[in-house]
């Protein structure tokens, strides 16, 4: 596979942990991975909204037991290490909608650094996703 384009809109910790893991696998062998999140996912492309992010629902209260098990695994524990972790690949990038971006108060001055932008869903789908060998939503 040389490309994957990957829908993010869930929020959750336990709940990013799988997209970005699909990401981290793809990228390390070289494939291109383009992730657009939305809905209240695009918080976790903030600084405060990643630190912010916890498990939710029914295993709400085991938060700090999966984080000490991804440290466990080797991974770093928190959003914005994973996503720096992600970049360092070189074949990761990160969106935020720019719906969900109006809609959650994400814009160029609350943005991290490694994403690439706010972008339109229409050109994500038109652009990454239409194009790409496989494509993912979490």
């Amino acid at each position: 596979m040389k490309s994957m384009a990957i829908v993010v809109r869930d929020d959750s910790y336990d709940k990013l942990l799988t997209p970005f893991a699909f990401a981290y696998l793809q990228a390390s062998e070289g494939c291109q991975v383009d992730m657009l999140f939305v809905n209240w996912a695009v918080l976790a492309l903030t600084e405060k909204g990643a630190k912010e992010i916890r498990i939710q629902g029914d295993h709400a209260d085991q938060d700090q037991w999966v984080r000490e098990q991804v440290t466990k695994a080797g991974l770093p524990n928190d959003i914005n290490a994973l996503i720096k972790a992600l970049k360092a690949t070189g074949n990761v990038n990160f969106y935020a909608c720019s719906l969900a971006s109006q809609i959650f108060g994400v814009d160029k001055s609350n943005l991290i650094p490694e994403a690439e932008g706010i972008i339109g869903a229409s050109w994500f789908l038109n652009e990454k996703a239409n194009n790409a060998d496989h494509c993912q939503y979490f």
